[in-house]
């Protein structure tokens, strides 16, 4: 899938062995909005040399033992290209497309994390540096593209200065949506990975809960039944999620490190279970009260999965985002067994999505959420495939960029 025209600005931070200290002419700013590819407020230095492979306008990132430490993407795209036993070049290296032409690379990685066709937003974690292939020692490489060719990188909307070391700002919040106080409608969240803290917008004001690791992937679900959303996380590098239920923690072992996390109740008897997608074959893998699994497949490489109750009958359906096109793919399944598709356009290009019951009539609504002014877009209707008898924008969380 083709990716969309996302607004400029982005400023990264790099790493290096040769310095090059002066800065050149100020090359064309890409379309795509990069930040470092490392956790938010991690110091990085970046470095070059003449004969830098491929290209001097490449960099070369370390710190104090950062062997190990975790690679993030820049940017938001879909990865084209994941060598995950690679032992020669680059060795196991991973390739983002973020559209206009543009890409990104990420090597020498000690592993990688996620897999072809597997859409990533900005902060998701792509691996750990290494120093796999033809490196010297342990340091990310990583280059910023222009239709296959390296360009002058630039990090939060400014032109790299190689040799320097600078702060990362990659520092994005995760939409979310759930009845976090356990009355509808349902609330409004974003998990801010810079502190690992899911933040509410409870109708009493906002509820900070710290859970995870920033680098985690955010999920959320009525894990006990109570008819309240509890908050959890998976952590693809051990494959594991970890979910909150009162003060207790679960854990349990699902899918592979590139699988992306969904949640649901997926037979209606009220209490969720997880899942995951697998973006190599499109197909989702729900995980039942018992542990068994099941599998459907639904939609394309590099959409988004996503799940609500699209018909109000208590169990939870599946969905798609197409991040390009803006539309959702919602699957339903009657009474009868007899499944049918439904496509609803909503957002636009570059928003993320989100479903939430809005207006508390017991049918999950769409919504999206616009990175670049941090806005929840929610479309209320009587279904949601019904026509939109209101739209309302509500502003929460921090802007990208």
């Amino acid at each position: 899938m083709r990716l969309p025209r996302l607004a400029p600005a982005a400023a990264v931070l790099a790493i290096g062995s040769v310095v090059a200290t002066a800065l050149p002419a100020a090359a064309a700013a890409p379309v795509t909005t990069y930040e470092m590819p490392f956790p938010c407020t991690q110091s990085w230095t970046g470095t070059t040399r003449a004969s830098h492979s491929p290209s001097s306008k490449a960099v070369d990132w370390n710190r104090p033992d950062d062997v190990g430490d975790a690679v993030v993407a820049a940017a938001p795209g879909v990865v084209t290209t994941a060598v995950p036993n690679g032992t020669r070049g680059y060795g196991r290296y991973v390739v983002i497309d973020h559209g206009n032409g543009e890409s990104s690379l990420y090597a020498h990685l000690q592993i990688v994390n996620v897999g072809v066709g597997q859409p990533v937003d900005q902060g998701t974690l792509l691996g750990l540096v290494g120093d796999t292939g033809n490196a010297t020692g342990p340091h990310l490489h990583f280059e910023e593209r222009l239709n296959g060719v390296d360009v002058t990188p630039y990090f939060h909307g400014a032109q790299f200065v190689f040799g320097s070391t600078q702060q990362s700002q990659n520092c994005p919040d995760v939409p979310l949506a759930g009845n976090f106080v356990g009355t509808a409608p349902a609330e409004m969240a974003v998990y801010d990975r810079a502190t690992a803290t899911f933040q509410i917008r409870g109708p009493q004001g906002r509820v900070d809960v710290r859970f995870g690791q920033g680098t985690d992937q955010p999920v959320v679900g009525d894990w006990d039944g109570d008819g309240v959303t509890n908050i959890g996380v998976r952590r693809s590098s051990e494959r594991q999620f970890y979910l909150r239920i009162g003060k207790r923690n679960t854990r349990i072992v699902m899918g592979n490190r590139s699988d992306i996390p969904v949640a649901g109740d997926w037979d209606g008897d009220g209490k969720w279970e997880v899942g995951v997608r697998k973006a190599s074959s499109n197909l989702f893998r729900l995980r039942r009260a018992d542990g068994t699994v099941y599998g459907v497949t639904l939609g394309e490489a590099g959409d988004i999965p996503i799940t609500g109750d699209w018909n109000g009958d208590g169990r939870t359906d599946l969905g798609v985002y197409d991040l390009t096109q803006a539309a959702f793919t919602l699957r339903l399944e009657d009474t009868d067994g007899l499944v049918w598709l439904a496509s609803v356009k909503y957002g636009t290009a570059g928003d993320l999505p989100v479903t939430g019951d809005w207006d508390g009539n017991g049918k999950t609504d769409l919504g999206v959420w616009r990175p670049s002014s941090a806005q929840f877009f929610q479309r209320i209707a009587t279904a949601p495939t019904a026509r939109a008898r209101a739209t309302v924008a509500v502003t929460w969380g921090d802007p990208r960029g």
